[in-house]
């Protein structure tokens, strides 16, 4: 044998040898794969070629009483990129975005996301309303272009803009509420999301007809409110009105059903706007009706009167004499008029308003005696109308009275309440002596259309019959022509009010500010049998105004539309006459 066949021999020999081995370790490696680890290969494979996207569960709706929506949720898109599919066309695509979507993204930024480095996934755009986004990826495809994703959300909106704002609330940027009924139902409305997985293609397309599964989503359950939107409306633009008529800081207006306790209407000025975010400061944002303290004034003197009728201590001919001033602890006390002697009956001091007159009577009851009726009208407690942030008021325990606070908390200063707390108590008096809870929702719905009601509080009798409707003869004296409010009276309806004036504390000093008060007037129709009542509040507004003047007008509009919607009826009685003097 030549050697170079030798040669070609061992060539061979080590060739084949090669061949052999590299069979050997391709054989080995194939079966570790299909043999020993074909489970977890067959899910990685399965893994690189699917994708999972969430299925939002719509937010459930508020709703008014009628049905009518006052917060709803709309569908959205967020976009997403794989920065390795769009890195090389990153300037073309943010190009379109920033076409389409405007000052929704800026356009750097979108590049820098788009090349983002050792990434598979970046947001691009979050909580744009279906429709922009959509025209937003049709552009992308239509050139040519690939890598941006969508994700379906759901966005929160609420139809009416301002209305009801402080009472709805809002929700952040996760869509979990922060204020309001969103805040304290935000369990109930918020519903379970869903999941879809699909096979996807190498540029990650979904693959039709392809392999996929779903986790069904559950909506979350519409609540509906005891609001009527259409007078919710009415007392908004209408309190405006007045805030911005009087130069107020700020006003309230609640109108509840005495029979049921249900707030049918709850409005603040000035508010803010839940479905722009614009006007969100906190002075704006607060729920004034339930987060606000301030002194009454003169509309307590509606409770004062009750507990020394339910005593059995006054009638509204009772007669008192009011001097012309007091001085109490070294602090001088007179009415907002000057007068000498005066002889006015029990419904003649609450008719002209009289401080001193109801010191006068107040003198009757020891401090702990006033103390407990106020306890059981409600005062220094939270309303039980469950919205977030309640205040208790302030109320100083009656075993801390000097006689200078038993003489000014009798006539509204000295205390604090909140505008719900003054609503629940006055209430009582309208509702012959017994006390409710005010509420503000009144059940949920899920999304088979199954209505759950939420269930009230049982009344409780804080006064006696007797002494609500002695109480109640007194207030129909304040609308009528002599009193104090007669731009309350509404035509053909006997109406029941109080006006309140309170100076202002500085929240700095704890101290009075002479020549800043709080006005308001609190009333109820039919007097006779009421079915509403109204509380307006106007803090701060310009130096000569008053209740009577200022917040009885608007308590006037707001109860006659109250009526009117309600379809109550006058009941074709007159007010009785009631002496005001002896």
């Amino acid at each position: 044998m030549s050697p170079s066949k030798s040669v070609s021999r061992r060539r061979l020999r080590v060739c084949l040898a090669m061949v052999i081995g590299v069979f050997g370790v391709f054989g080995a490696r194939l079966f570790q794969i299909q043999g020993l680890d074909a489970s977890a290969y067959a899910a990685m494979s399965v893994a690189a070629g699917t994708a999972k996207s969430t299925v939002p569960a719509p937010r459930g709706a508020i709703l008014d009483r009628n049905g009518a929506e006052l917060a709803s949720s709309v569908d959205g898109l967020t976009l997403t990129a794989d920065p390795k599919m769009t890195a090389e066309n990153a300037p073309q695509i943010a190009r379109i975005l920033s076409q389409k979507l405007g000052t929704e993204i800026d356009y750097f930024d979108t590049i820098d996301k788009l090349r983002t480095p050792d990434s598979r996934f970046v947001y691009l755009a979050r909580d744009l309303p279906a429709w922009t986004g959509k025209k937003a990826l049709t552009a992308i495809s239509d050139a040519g272009l690939t890598g941006v994703f969508s994700e379906k959300e759901t966005l929160r909106t609420y139809p009416g803009g301002r209305l009801a704002a402080n009472l709805l609330g809002y929700v952040n940027g996760a869509g979990t509420g922060v204020a309001g009924v969103e805040a304290k139902y935000d369990k109930t409305l918020t519903g379970t999301d869903g999941s879809s997985t699909y096979e996807v293609s190498p540029s990650g397309q979904r693959i039709p007809m392809a392999d996929s599964a779903v986790t069904e989503m559950v909506p979350g359950k519409d609540v509906t409110t005891t609001i009527d939107r259409d007078l919710q409306w009415y007392a908004d633009q209408r309190l405006a009105d007045a805030v911005r008529e009087s130069s107020s800081d700020w006003g309230l207006a609640l109108t509840m059903d005495t029979k049921t306790c249900q707030i049918v209407q709850m409005s603040q000025a000035p508010t803010f706007n839940p479905d722009d975010r614009t006007d969100m400061q906190d002075s704006k944002t607060v729920s004034r009706a339930v987060q606000t303290v301030f002194e009454p004034g003169s509309v307590m003197k509606t409770i004062t009167m009750a507990a020394l009728a339910d005593q059995g201590k006054i009638t509204s001919d009772t007669p008192i004499v009011v001097p012309s001033g007091m001085k109490i602890d070294n602090f001088n006390i007179g009415d907002y008029w000057e007068h000498g002697t005066l002889h006015l009956t029990a419904a003649g001091v609450i008719a002209k308003s009289s401080n001193l007159g109801t010191i006068v009577a107040a003198q009757q009851m020891s401090d702990s005696t006033m103390y407990d009726y106020l306890r059981k009208f409600g005062f220094g407690e939270t309303s039980g109308v469950s919205l977030p942030g309640e205040s208790k008021g302030i109320l100083s325990n009656g075993k801390d009275w000097t006689k200078a606070n038993h003489a000014t908390i009798s006539f509204g200063q000295g205390i604090s309440v909140t505008a719900m707390q003054m609503m629940r108590s006055v209430g009582a008096i309208a509702n012959a002596g017994k006390m409710c809870e005010p509420s503000v929702v009144s059940g949920t719905v899920d999304a088979d259309g199954d209505t759950t009601s939420v269930p009230s509080a049982p009344s409780k009798r804080v006064v006696s019959e007797d002494a609500a409707s002695t109480v109640t003869r007194m207030m129909e004296a304040v609308t009528a022509p002599d009193g104090t409010a007669p731009a309350a009276a509404i035509e053909g309806y006997r109406v029941a009010g109080k006006t309140g004036t309170a100076w202002r504390v500085d929240p700095a000093t704890g101290r009075y500010i002479r020549g800043q008060n709080t006005v308001s007037f609190m009333g109820f129709a039919p007097a006779d049998n009421p079915r509403f009542l109204t509380y307006i509040v106007l803090d701060k507004p310009y130096s000569n105004a008053g209740g009577g003047s200022t917040a009885a007008p608007v308590f006037h509009d707001i109860m006659s539309m109250a009526l009117e919607r309600f379809g109550v009826a006058p009941t074709g009685s007159k007010s009785p006459k009631v002496e005001q003097t002896w």
